[in-house]
């Protein structure tokens, strides 16, 4: 698929200058109905310029902009005519572009900041109070503002933290707007994009949807597509929206490896087929992948045996696929690729051709199979896959079940990987997502990974005789992007429900603890 925005004919440009918060400007201005896309502070003002962006938005760094190598901001993208707003960093680069004066004064200011706004009818600060809470991370401050700039706020160590000017559409301010210490940040992000950008902020899942279902259409025409179905979220939502845009055109292939949660199968055996209609392939792996695990406890290497697996039937499955396709004379040319935009900008900012990854839900794919990419989802964050799926009709409990490793419960069984290990497992992690589910924590939970200390024993007691079990470890996190997290504050009734109805129910198990470390320096999965 083209690599230009299906979505939006003139997107909302985020130039990337190393900050750590890029991905969450993005987010920020489509929580406010417009399309955005993050790109390198090292692409050329030609090429950001030939996206004809509605807007453009420059994200803080962690640079002095006096810096030897520090990005530089070309002045033409602010004489382009296009509207511009500079954040942190961003700020800094506009005032040198534009000829104003950045200084170190030794007076950085660093976290939550009074600022003090000297217009609250101003495009950026229309609405708001004249003291508020900003965020703010500069050591460098500007004490001069370009010429035709209206300083619009001040703080104590910027004496010049915003300014405007309506008539060129430049604005910027020194803090963090997209952060939620930022009190009123969002505001001012929105009133930029919607008062002096003049966008109309008409994104919506709906009109995604049906964006996304005109490309897919167009790009496929009459020929056949393969989809690799995990079950998961990302696989499901863009299976569904091949599926809306090519109906029977579309196969997808199941591969049930035995590692799944309980009834996970039979979601997408039963439920998602009754809510999508899409034709689908299911190939019972399990003895196979049994077989294959044996005898090993290493945690890479039980990863790269399931990857290799995996990868063994599906070419099997897609050959089978493609053969048939073949003897009716529909070759299968295209393969749908559940990839997010996170994994995009992650993986060079999406700049070049596709390629398919071994962290992808498809497993890594060989680069041997020989069909185009289609990947429907890669301009969306995982939140706005869930409401496309909504959209679309997949099932809830496909559409907000927690992210799962591709090695599924493999990797969640410290030791060798068995037929009876696995079921104490999935009995366990059945019980642990019912109860939270009961307490209405699903979606604060980012995920909560149920962990088998299959090689450990401990000493227990049940029905006044002495046990010797399993313990199992609850791992609840919260996150936003998976890249850092926290554990979950499950509250310990909950927890208390959950670790009774384990000991009670599981008869291999008698202790259930809980992990608390967050990441870093712990990772979320145990291996």
């Amino acid at each position: 698929m083209s690599e230009t925005s299906p979505l939006s004919d003139r997107p909302v440009l985020v130039v990337d200058f190393g900050a750590q918060y890029a991905q969450l400007i993005a987010r920020r201005v489509r929580e406010a109905h417009v399309f955005s896309e993050v790109v390198p502070s090292t692409m050329p003002a030609t090429e950001m310029l030939a996206k004809e962006p509605a807007a453009i938005i420059l994200s803080g760094g962690p640079s002095s902009v006096y810096a030897e190598g520090a990005p530089s901001l070309d002045p033409a993208l602010l004489d382009a005519g296009v509207p511009v707003f500079g954040m942190c960093y961003g700020f800094q680069a506009m005032v040198q572009a534009l000829g104003g004066r950045v200084d170190h004064t030794g007076l950085g200011e660093y976290g939550s900041t009074p600022a003090m706004v000297s217009d609250t009818g101003s495009t950026l600060f229309n609405g708001q109070p004249s003291d508020q809470s900003v965020w703010m991370s500069h050591g460098d401050a500007v004490t001069a503002a370009p010429d035709g700039m209206r300083v619009t706020a001040s703080t104590s160590g910027a004496p010049v933290a915003a300014f405007e000017d309506d008539d060129r559409r430049l604005y910027g301010v020194q803090w963090h707007p997209e952060v939620m210490h930022s009190t009123f940040g969002q505001r001012v992000l929105e009133n930029f994009l919607l008062r002096g950008a003049g966008l109309a902020g008409e994104w919506t899942a709906h009109n995604v949807v049906e964006s996304l279902v005109e490309q897919v259409r167009e790009t496929v025409g009459d020929k056949r597509v393969l989809c690799a179905l995990s079950g998961g979220v990302d696989s499901s939502v863009a299976a569904a929206l091949v599926q809306r845009a090519v109906g029977d055109q579309l196969t997808c292939v199941f591969v049930d490896h035995g590692l799944l949660r309980a009834n996970e199968s039979e979601q997408v055996e039963q439920d998602f087929v009754a809510a999508t209609g899409v034709d689908l392939v299911v190939v019972d792996a399990r003895e196979q992948f049994l077989n294959a695990l044996a005898g090993v406890s290493d945690p890479e290497e039980k990863r790269k045996i399931i990857g290799r697996e995996f990868i063994r039937v599906f070419e099997q499955a897609a050959r089978d696929v493609v053969g048939s396709a073949e003897r009716d004379g529909h070759p299968v040319e295209f393969l749908v690729q559940g990839t997010l935009y996170p994994d995009v900008v992650e993986s060079g900012g999406g700049t070049g051709a596709a390629n398919i990854k071994s962290h992808h839900n498809v497993g890594g794919l060989p680069d041997d199979l020989q069909f185009t990419l289609i990947e429907p989802l890669r301009l969306l964050f995982k939140d706005e896959v869930r409401q496309v799926g909504l959209e679309l009709g997949v099932p809830e409990e496909i559409v907000w079940r927690q992210p799962f490793p591709g090695p599924g419960l493999g990797i969640r069984i410290v030791g060798e990987v068995t037929a009876e290990r696995l079921e104490i497992l999935r009995h366990a992690d059945q019980i642990a997502r019912q109860e939270l589910s009961a307490a209405g924590l699903d979606r604060q939970i980012w995920q909560c990974p149920v962990v088998l200390l299959a090689g450990v024993r401990s000493v227990g007691v049940q029905g006044d005789g002495r046990t010797y079990g399993h313990p199992v470890v609850l791992r609840p996190v919260s996150s936003e992007d998976a890249m850092t997290a926290d554990w979950t504050r499950v509250p310990y009734d909950v927890l208390a429900k959950i670790s009774t109805r384990i000991t009670n129910e599981v008869r291999e198990v008698n202790r259930v603890v809980l992990d608390v470390t967050s990441k870093p320096p712990g990772t979320i999965e145990w291996e």
